[in-house]
C-alpha cells in the first residue's frame, strides 16, 4: 500500500429544490419575530443546504462517495472492547490516539489537529485566517463546504471553473487568479464532483505563486489516486493538507478528520477550534482502523478494479464519463440524467445527479465488483429502453 505521507508505495456543491434523492434547499426561514434580531449579512446572503441524508441505509448507496462495505471489524470489536460508563462520563482524552494517527501518517502529533469530519477542518482554517471580506480562491465545481464556510466568514469569493468537456484541472488559471489580495486558496485533490486529480508539481506552483496566502489541499480520496502534498507540510510554511475517516475508512459516521500543517500553524488552528470537538468513540475508532492496513489495501484493490469495471461498462453502453483519480465516476447522460437517477432508485439503487453544476452529469460511487455489476445491470436495461 502507499505511505499515508509521501505516496511511495510501503468531501458537493449545494443543489436547486428537486425529486427524489438529491439536495433539497429547506424553505426560506420564517419571517423574524417582532423585537427579533437579523443575522449576520453574510448568513442572509447564503443559500441553506441540506442534503438528501434519508431512507438510504438499506439501498446500494452510490450516492455519497462512501465505503459501500463498511469499516474493518477492527474498529467495531474495538469499540465494544473499550466503551463503558465510566469511559462516556470522561471529556475525549486524545493523547493515545495522537500517537497511533501520527505514527500512521509519518508526522509529529504537533503537525495535525484532529478535526469534526473535513467539515471543520476547512471552518478552522477559515476561522483562523480570513477575516470579513477578504479574498478566497476556489474551484468551480469542487465540495459544497469550500464556499459553504467562506460564506459564513463573510469572505469575497473567486471562482476559477473547470473547463468543459474534459474537466482537466485549469493550473493556468488558477494561477492567473492568485493576486496580492488571494488570502486562501482551497483545492480539493482529486476534485469532488468531477473525479479529476493534480499532480504535485502543480500543487507546488500553487504555493509558490500564493506565498502571501494559506493553501488548502484536500485528499479526501487520496488512497484511490496516490497523489499527495503531505510530505511537503514540514518544508512548505503556508500549505495545509486535510484528510477524512469518512471514505476509505468507512467511518462517515464517527466524523473524524485531521488537518495537517507546520507545527506552529498547527498550534494557530487549535487555539480557533473547540478543545473538544471530536468525540472520544471516533478517535477510539481512528486508531482500530489505522492498525488494519490490510483492509485498507484490500478494500482500495478492490475499488480500483470495480473503477475499470464501471468504466468500461459505460464505453460498452456509449455512455460519456470523466476519467476519475478517485473512488468515484462522473458520467454523462445528458437530458436523460435525472430520469436515470430515480430509475435506478427505484431499484434501491442510488447515484448523485450533479446536472445542476455540469449539463446532464450523474456522479457514480464505486464500491466492489459485485456492486457494479449489479449497478450495470440495472443501468443496461434503463438505458436501452
Amino acid at each position: 500500500m502507499k505511505s499515508p505521507r509521501t505516496g511511495r508505495t510501503a468531501g458537493e456543491s449545494p443543489a436547486p429544490p428537486s425529486v427524489v434523492g438529491q439536495a433539497v434547499r429547506p424553505p426560506s426561514p420564517a419571517k423574524l419575530p417582532k423585537g427579533g434580531v437579523k443575522p449576520r449579512p453574510a448568513v442572509l446572503a447564503m443559500e441553506p443546504y441540506s442534503p438528501p441524508t434519508g431512507d438510504r441505509a438499506d439501498k446500494l448507496r452510490l450516492d455519497f462517495n462512501e465505503n459501500t462495505v463498511g469499516c474493518s471489524p477492527r474498529v467495531v470489536a474495538a469499540l465494544k472492547e473499550r466503551i463503558s460508563a465510566g469511559r462516556l462520563a470522561i471529556y475525549p482524552d486524545y493523547v493515545e490516539a495522537k500517537q497511533a494517527i501520527a505514527r500512521y501518517y509519518e508526522v509529529a502529533p504537533e503537525q495535525f489537529t484532529f478535526t469534526n469530519g473535513t467539515d471543520e477542518a476547512i471552518q478552522i482554517l477559515v476561522n483562523t485566517y480570513v477575516d470579513d471580506g477578504q479574498e478566497v480562491l476556489l474551484l468551480k465545481p469542487t465540495y459544497a463546504m469550500f464556499r459553504f464556510y467562506c460564506e459564513v466568514a463573510g469572505a469575497k469569493i473567486r471562482e476559477v471553473e473547470y473547463p468543459r468537456p474534459g474537466v482537466e484541472f485549469p493550473l493556468q488559471a488558477v494561477l492567473d487568479a492568485i493576486t496580492p489580495a488571494t488570502r486562501a486558496v482551497l483545492v480539493a485533490n482529486p476534485n469532488n464532483p468531477t473525479g479529476t486529480g493534480i499532480s504535485l508539481t502543480a500543487i507546488e506552483r500553487i504555493l509558490r505563486r500564493a506565498r502571501r496566502a494559506v493553501v488548502l489541499v484536500d485528499e479526501a480520496y487520496y488512497e484511490f489516486s496516490g497523489v499527495t502534498a503531505l510530505g511537503e507540510i514540514g518544508r512548505v510554511p503556508n500549505l495545509f493538507v486535510s484528510r477524512t475517516f469518512s471514505k476509505v475508512f468507512g467511518m462517515a459516521a464517527m466524523r473524524l478528520g485531521c488537518l495537517f500543517s507546520h507545527p506552529a500553524n498547527v498550534a494557530y488552528l487549535r487555539k480557533a477550534q473547540s478543545p473538544y470537538s471530536v468525540n472520544a468513540l471516533a478517535v477510539m475508532a481512528a486508531q482500530a482502523a489505522v492498525a488494519d492496513e490490510e483492509y485498507i489495501r484490500n478494500y482500495v484493490a478492490e475499488v480500483l478494479a470495480a473503477r475499470e469495471v464501471l468504466c468500461l461498462g459505460l464505453e460498452r453502453l456509449g455512455i460519456p464519463y470523466i476519467p476519475s483519480s478517485a473512488n468515484f465516476v462522473l458520467a454523462h447522460f445528458g437530458k436523460r440524467a435525472i430520469e436515470v437517477r430515480d430509475a435506478l432508485r427505484e431499484r434501491a439503487i442510488l447515484v448523485r445527479d450533479r446536472s445542476y453544476e455540469i449539463r446532464g452529469a450523474v456522479r457514480i460511487t464505486v464500491g466492489t465488483r459485485r456492486q457494479t455489476r449489479e449497478l450495470m445491470a440495472a443501468l443496461e436495461t434503463i438505458w436501452r429502453r
